[in-house]
């Protein structure tokens, strides 16, 4: 059984790990949402002479072009978030339609639903991405997020079949397949409720490969065409030299944050997966 709120509450207040990564996901969440009304300058405006250092004015200097680099990151921030969000959910409802229907029904349903999890499973995410995002002229947040989204739920799928195949034979839910309950009202209701800690974490990692796989894409030039991320930003900065003309404050920060988003997301399912095991709570 899970943990009531008050238990969950207070393991997850001691848990270290915990603290520090939902510290550092909320500090870049209200970045992201309060940082576009610290700065007067449209992201891709021409605002000042050409990669100007940081400065009281630029806090994080200006592009080689004279663009404000802060008011790109926090713009790039938002960009960054609402693609985990799109992604790891259209991912992560996937897994759970999926792996719950394979695992709960069995037989041929499963080996179909198995056969395909595999197929798309072994086929390179990357490289479909790229090769898709290629052949789209015009490119949003919300097409990348969903592309994202459709090809990241196979491992998550298999992960809750995994689980379910445990949880089927249990007598509460035999009791209620007994009483004339339907599948999905026992998927939903019996099993899916006894797995919501299991399918939180599941949703952190799908988010956080949501956040990668934007960034890769964004780096190599196949990100969005009508707007701004923190990968295009890493992308315009290579593209234009900002290594070797010594411009650190145009890519660091984006960088920076993808890590530390990434890096604080993982860290919270550790901490998380360790506040639900009491084997692995610290002491």
């Amino acid at each position: 059984m899970g943990l009531k709120r008050s238990e969950f509450l207070f393991f997850a207040w001691r848990n270290r790990k915990l603290r520090i990564g939902v510290s550092i996901v909320i500090f870049f969440v209200i970045l992201a949402i309060v940082g576009p009304f610290l700065t007067k300058y449209p992201p891709n405006e021409y605002v000042e002479a050409a990669a100007f250092p940081p400065s009281k004015e630029h806090w994080f200097g200006t592009t080689i072009f004279g663009q404000d680099v802060f008011s790109q990151f926090v713009h790039g921030l938002k960009a960054t978030f609402v693609v985990g969000l799109i992604g790891g959910t259209i991912g992560t409802f996937l897994g759970i339609l999926i792996g719950f229907t394979a695992g709960y029904r069995g037989g041929m349903v499963d080996e179909v639903l198995n056969m395909v999890t595999n197929i798309v499973l072994i086929i390179p995410t990357l490289a479909v991405l790229i090769i898709i995002a290629a052949y789209l002229t015009v490119r949003g947040i919300l097409t990348e997020s969903v592309l994202i989204g459709l090809t990241a739920w196979p491992w998550a799928a298999r992960a809750i079949r995994a689980q379910t195949f445990s949880l089927r034979v249990r007598d509460y839910v035999d009791l209620a397949r007994m009483s004339g309950v339907g599948s999905m009202k026992i998927i939903f209701g019996e099993i899916a409720p006894n797995m919501m800690s299991y399918l939180l974490l599941v949703y952190i990692l799908q988010f956080g490969g949501a956040v990668l796989n934007a960034a890769a894409l964004d780096f190599i030039g196949l990100g969005p065409t009508n707007t701004i991320s923190l990968g295009l930003m890493m992308n315009y900065a290579l593209l234009w030299a900002a290594l070797p003309l010594g411009i650190w404050w145009w890519f660091v920060p984006p960088g920076l944050a993808i890590t530390a988003i990434v890096g604080a997301l993982y860290v919270t399912n550790v901490g998380l997966d360790e506040v639900f095991n009491p084997k692995l709570r610290e002491m």
